[in-house]
């Protein structure tokens, strides 16, 4: 390798890394720290009512605070095996994403239709940068509005490529900077990125993966 392909390779690398910090830390601060902030004012709130002898409001507030610091628990949880997926090396990119699917139809009420079977023929560095972006981008669906639908495909091109294509049926506002966070990512692997809105409703996002990138 090159010493300029070496340099490109490390810039790319530090580039996706600070992404992902960037990722983490509005994940973090959007879930569970007001999870937790929410928890210590139902804890001092509980506490209080034990001082004042008042033990049934105080029961009251401590069972919403359990409920509420194993829902953190969960989630906590499930971010620790989104960042670091083991499913993903264990049992391939098709099972990960099933299983990411299912945890945000049953917690959201929606639908999630896959269509990945495609990803086994693709190299690990690009079934990595794949599932991250599925899950930003369903993440983001979810939080821009009420989707009741949401599709992923991945589909072969000619010469050994692949086409991603995330769509949903929510509100079509995205903010700027989460297609520039996707397109971003695409362009870590090299890849094009594109995105169309529908009115009233729906979004799409699509990834196309030059040979090159998708057997990494």
């Amino acid at each position: 390798m090159s010493d300029e392909a070496e340099r490109a390779l490390l810039a790319e690398r530090i580039f996706a890394e600070q992404e992902e910090r960037r990722r983490l830390g509005e994940l973090l601060h959007d879930g569970p720290i007001q999870q937790l902030a929410a928890l210590a004012q139902m804890l001092d709130a509980g506490l209080g009512a034990l001082r004042a002898h008042e033990p049934a409001r105080a029961e009251e507030t401590l069972e919403r605070a359990l409920e509420l610091a194993r829902a953190a628990t969960r989630d906590l949880r499930a971010l620790c095996d989104d960042l670091e997926p083991r499913t993903l090396r264990e049992v391939g990119f098709a099972a990960t994403v099933r299983a990411l699917a299912r945890r945000t139809a049953t917690r959201h009420g929606l639908e999630i239709d896959l269509d990945v079977e495609h990803a086994s023929a693709l190299g690990e560095h690009a079934q990595v940068a794949l599932y991250q972006i599925v899950r930003e981008a369903i993440d983001q669906a979810v939080r821009r509005g009420a989707p009741t639908r949401i599709e992923v495909s991945l589909e072969p091109t000619r010469g050994g490529g692949a086409v991603l294509v995330v769509s949903d049926d929510g509100p079509p506002e995205r903010r700027s900077a989460v297609l520039e966070g996707l397109a971003e990512r695409a362009a870590s692997l090299n890849a094009r990125f594109s995105s169309e809105v529908r009115y009233p409703r729906g979004s799409t996002i699509r990834i196309e993966l030059p040979p090159s990138a998708a057997q990494r």
